[in-house]
């Protein structure tokens, strides 16, 4: 009997007891700590994100509106799909940006009351790439603009047009008539 007292009073001693208190108030400030990093981590990666898919849908929304004030006025556009012309879905759009988001390439689903299509367009804009940049609006200058419109027609037979909404036209194509083949200075070859 006198031996188990012992066994227990060395079991339970109040040494061991406060050892083992100590342990566990240690591991319990590291878990803790441990536990407030990785949640510190996580809230601060899940803000990144959502600030750039804030950031993205902004410079969606304000692209994507030129691109419609541009197609508004143009007649080719307006006959083929009709006035109002409505932006589609943003899920339903793609965006690229490039160049510290100066230079952006989106494609869009645009509709109007006589067919649907999709804008295709890049475009650029200046300024500085600072924080509070992304508090302003921005401004910008659309270089290609393209539109592929499909418009249904009642015999069954539909169209795809397309057309190039830029302020630029391409050059026309004409034949170089003024160049002359130039003879070889190779005996070899006469």
């Amino acid at each position: 009997m006198l031996g188990r007292r012992l066994i227990s009073l060395f079991k339970s001693s109040p040494t061991s007891q406060l050892s083992s208190s100590a342990k566990s108030d240690h591991e319990g400030k590291t878990k803790s700590l441990g536990r407030k990093a990785v949640t510190f981590v996580l809230f601060t990666v899940t803000g990144g994100v959502g600030l750039s898919a804030l950031d993205d849908l902004v410079i969606y929304s304000s692209c994507s509106s030129k691109a419609l004030e541009r197609a508004s006025k143009n007649q080719a556009v307006i006959d083929a799909i009709g006035e109002p012309i409505l932006r589609g879905p943003w899920y339903n759009a793609s965006l690229a940006v490039a160049h510290k988001r100066h230079s952006v390439s989106c494609t869009f689903p645009v509709s109007g009351p006589q067919g649907s299509g999709v804008f295709h367009v890049k475009a650029v804009r200046d300024g500085d790439g600072s924080w509070f940049s992304f508090l302003r609006p921005r401004d910008w200058d659309i270089l290609i603009m393209d539109a592929l419109l499909h418009v249904p027609a009642n015999d069954e037979k539909h169209q795809t047009l397309r057309v190039t909404l830029s302020d630029f036209p391409p050059p026309a194509f004409t034949a170089c008539t003024d160049c002359k083949p130039q003879e070889s200075q190779d005996p070899e070859q006469k």
